[in-house]
């Protein structure tokens, strides 16, 4: 009998993301280490930390592509490794390219056909006019797409299933100066509909501008959480950059 699994809570504490004790190694290298975080409804939160921090093994973990060693993870209350906890949830991942062999159209039609949604066509039109894509892109091969295309086409994708978690892995990494403001505008309207959204990223001026709350993870823990502003004031730095670096020292 297939029974679906639960972490218990109330009603009123179930939240989007709910991470436990969590501890992963490979082989002899310890990457994540009892490390516990909550999100909460509605707001944008954001990891930090050094190349091989740990960051996107986190949200490997939270998708279940990876097993953790121990702990555990629930997605709305519902156990990670269960298919359901995945239903209102949107990934994009940091190298993101949609299969070669798709037009854009043909792309968006995959993906909406794979979450069983159906989605107008005006609002499709609107999504690429937001993201400053010519409704030409529906019609060209995949494989001609530059990385910000296809960055933003796979933005356009997740915001258009309209999920309630976004998990995002680095979504900013590569794109130019308009791309980026585009795509934090849409971060903000999202927010603003009440969407959950964790992301990653180097960048910390849109960390600084975009996150209710920012988490550094730092030799397999989060080693701060909370605003940027308190960041700032708890390390005695004038700007995020020196407070991370006091943070990691």
């Amino acid at each position: 009998m297939n029974v679906l699994r639960r972490v218990y809570s109330p009603p009123f504490l179930i939240m989007p993301l709910n991470i436990s004790n969590i501890s992963k190694s490979y082989l002899s290298e310890t990457v994540l280490a009892d490390l516990s975080l909550q999100l909460q409804q509605g707001e944008i939160f954001s990891l930090v930390g050094i190349n091989g921090a740990g960051k996107t093994t986190l949200i490997k973990c939270m998708l279940d592509f990876h097993k953790a060693d121990q702990g555990h993870i629930s997605l709305f209350g519902i156990a990670s490794d269960m298919t359901s906890s995945r239903d209102e949830l949107g990934y994009l991942p940091e190298r993101f390219l949609p299969p070669y062999y798709l037009n854009g159209q043909q792309f968006l039609k995959y993906i909406f056909d794979l979450h069983k949604s159906s989605v107008a066509s005006a609002a499709i039109s609107q999504m690429l006019q937001d993201l400053d894509l010519s409704e030409d892109i529906l019609n060209k091969s995949v494989r001609e797409f530059s990385k910000g295309m296809a960055q933003k086409l796979g933005l356009a994708a997740l915001l258009l299933l309209d999920k309630k978690l976004l998990i995002l892995d680095e979504p900013m990494s590569g794109l130019d100066p308009k791309a980026r403001v585009l795509i934090k505008q849409q971060l903000k309207r999202a927010k603003q509909k009440g969407k959950t959204i964790f992301f990653s990223s180097h960048l910390l001026a849109d960390v600084e501008e975009l996150s209710d709350r920012i988490g550094i993870l730092h030799e397999g823990k989060i080693a701060y959480c909370g605003t940027a502003d308190e960041c700032k004031t708890h390390y005695q730095a004038e700007t995020l950059e020196d407070a991370f670096l006091n943070c990691i020292s």
